[in-house]
């Protein structure tokens, strides 16, 4: 009896602080669902507000471009990069642009890269290096003693290159040029090799005109602070300087360490020099063109070559043209 009694007392406990426990959810849920309703209309609210004033304060600018229709090579996939303006100080996006593969995405070779740096370093060398021959010095027209019965070896000149004091033999002869030609092929891989080096490393930068707001070469200088483009900066446009945007010169001549420079004359060793490499569009469209046409060229010259070496029947040349 005594049992049943505990039995009853503790499943009525049960059933209280169930009830107790069920109320307490209840609560709990109706007040975290009212919370959530007044965040949620607290959220509409400053949606729209930021919307009203994004839409009056700051225009939505359309992107300027998407895709370029140009024949991509297969299982390669296309570069892209951000076009960006410089009429703003922050980083604007006008949009998307597409990169020939073959010009942005190459392999890198060191190899290339080296050969170029070393023949723009050579080329513009001159050594004014001179030493004076036997000839060139002065005196010496004496013969030093007689040819016969001094038990001397005979000599002539006391400018002879064994004496102290006489001429150089096979010495420098300046001034002395280093200049040579570079394979075409090779200064345009190490062109392709450079650009795809700097679109990787995230220090290529298209922009659609060099068009600046302002002349203050302060301006400048924060762009290039906001979108971290580094210490030094090479632009370059496809204009000649004479018919670049007058603001843009004159700020970029009071900068030491941004240089402006032509389409004609981008070369591997200034892209190497700067850590910031910024193009127009017109120069990514001349680029591309001009490189691939390069490209195009040496890739025919070489399937020439092979038919012609297949039709010959010459297996030892075949070998010694793929290996």
């Amino acid at each position: 009896m005594f049992g049943r009694i505990v039995k009853m007392t503790s499943n009525i406990a049960f059933d209280l602080s169930t009830n107790v426990l069920r109320n307490q959810t209840r609560t709990t849920i109706s007040s975290n669902s009212a919370a959530v309703n007044s965040f949620l209309v607290l959220n509409r609210q400053i949606t729209t507000n930021t919307t009203e004033t994004s839409s009056t304060s700051l225009p939505i600018i359309e992107p300027l471009i998407t895709s370029r229709h140009f024949p991509r090579p297969p299982l390669i996939e296309t570069p892209q990069t951000w076009i960006e303006t410089l009429n703003t100080v922050q980083d604007t996006k006008l949009g998307l642009v597409d990169l020939h593969p073959d010009v942005f995405a190459t392999e890198p070779r060191l190899d290339i890269l080296h050969q170029n740096v070393r023949w723009q370093q050579s080329y513009k060398r001159i050594s004014f290096a001179k030493a004076k021959s036997r000839a060139e010095k002065r005196g010496g027209g004496r013969k030093p003693w007689r040819q016969k019965g001094t038990g001397r070896a005979r000599h002539g000149s006391l400018r002879s290159p064994i004496f102290k004091g006489g001429g150089k033999a096979h010495g420098p002869r300046g001034p002395q040029s280093y200049w040579y030609v570079l394979p075409t092929e090779t200064r345009a891989k190490g062109m392709r090799i450079m650009l795809s080096i700097k679109h990787a490393q995230d220090d290529l930068h298209i922009v659609d005109s060099l068009d600046l707001p302002s002349s203050d070469p302060e301006y400048l200088v924060d762009i290039a602070k906001e979108r971290c483009w580094g210490s030094s900066v090479l632009f370059v446009d496809s204009k000649p300087l004479e018919e670049m945007p007058e603001n843009f010169i004159n700020a970029i001549n009071c900068v030491k360490s941004y240089n402006v420079m032509t389409l004609e004359g981008l070369n591997v060793y200034s892209m190497l020099k700067h850590k910031t490499l910024v193009l127009t569009l017109d120069v990514v469209d001349k680029l591309e063109e001009r490189l691939c046409y390069y490209e195009n060229c040496f890739k025919n010259k070489y399937q020439q070559q092979l038919k012609s070496i297949i039709l010959s029947q010459d297996l030892y040349s075949i070998l010694l043209l793929v290996f």
